[in-house]
């Protein structure tokens, strides 16, 4: 699996001086094996940016919505293959607490929020909720699951032969504890992450501001590294950066997480536009 960051940044798009390294666009991986079939998960406004790359004779896209906050589905309308009548569109996802998943995005792509209405923009869109389901898209295996973050939330792992990748952008499953996590049994997000060659996770706040965003559906930093030696992940990309932190200011994050905790994997910074190769079977411990 070939993996792809086009959007690192949460809650909010932050473009400017500052952040334009690590990027300002919002949640988006792009997810390819070697047929050229594209996962996209999230669409944040860096999903934007991904369309204007497709290969022109895609004919299948495939996005997987974690949730319905707006960071996370801002560039839909804004993605070219929606207006593509070539491309054979699918959004899966979960629903709201009180509409479907169509009506929540039905309402989004409409006005007044939006000039059109979503069946003049992709009248054979293909909307699909799964909470909690397992399904294949091509070669690739889904795996899903309800999460801790307000209003449901899905994370996911994609599997792809021996890899895996899990996708948690928004996700605090620490929350409730007072000391470190007792056992993955009882930790949010933890089958799906478990033995993954890549988790891509929430790590918005530092240890000082997590204090004061206890119960936001978000991690600290060192909960996300904690969290990723649990799982006994290979790689961790730290994620969905807070709109606050500069550029210089995720380099000193991260690089002082590292450095206090000295963490058994590798770690690469979520950086909007790294590409990330997986796919070698680890060898077993011992």
């Amino acid at each position: 699996m070939n993996v792809q960051l086009w959007g690192t940044r949460g809650s909010l798009a932050t473009p400017g001086e500052f952040t334009k390294r690590y990027g300002g666009d919002t949640s988006c991986v792009e997810i390819t094996d070697s047929s050229g079939a594209v996962l996209v998960l999230d669409a944040g406004t860096g999903i934007r940016a991904l369309g204007q790359e497709l290969p022109p004779d895609l004919r299948r896209i495939d996005i997987l919505l974690t949730h319905l906050h707006m960071d996370h589905i801002q560039g839909l309308a804004f993605f070219s293959a929606l207006f593509n009548p070539q491309i054979e569109t699918h959004i899966w996802g979960p629903r709201s607490t009180t509409l479907t998943l169509r009506e929540r995005i039905t309402r989004y792509v409409s006005p007044p929020l939006f000039p059109v209405h979503l069946r003049e923009v992709a009248p054979d869109l293909q909307i699909h909720e799964i909470p909690g389901r397992e399904f294949e898209i091509g070669t690739f295996h889904v795996c899903s699951e309800l999460i801790c973050h307000p209003n449901p939330t899905l994370g996911y792992r994609i599997e792809h032969g021996s890899a895996a990748v899990t996708y948690m952008p928004d996700h605090e499953p620490a929350l409730g504890l007072t000391g470190g996590y007792v056992s993955g049994d009882w930790t949010s997000g933890y089958r799906l992450a478990q033995e993954t060659d890549l988790l891509i996770h929430d790590a918005q706040y530092s240890r000082q501001e997590y204090v004061t965003h206890v119960g936001w559906g978000h991690s600290s930093i060192e909960d996300t590294f904690a969290f990723a030696e649990l799982a006994g992940a290979a790689q961790l990309v730290p994620f969905h950066h807070d709109p606050s932190h500069s550029d210089a200011d995720l380099d000193e994050l991260i690089l002082r997480t590292v450095d206090k905790l000295s963490p058994s994997f590798t770690v690469t910074p979520g950086i909007a536009g790294t590409r990330i190769q997986i796919g070698q079977t680890r060898e077993p411990d011992g």
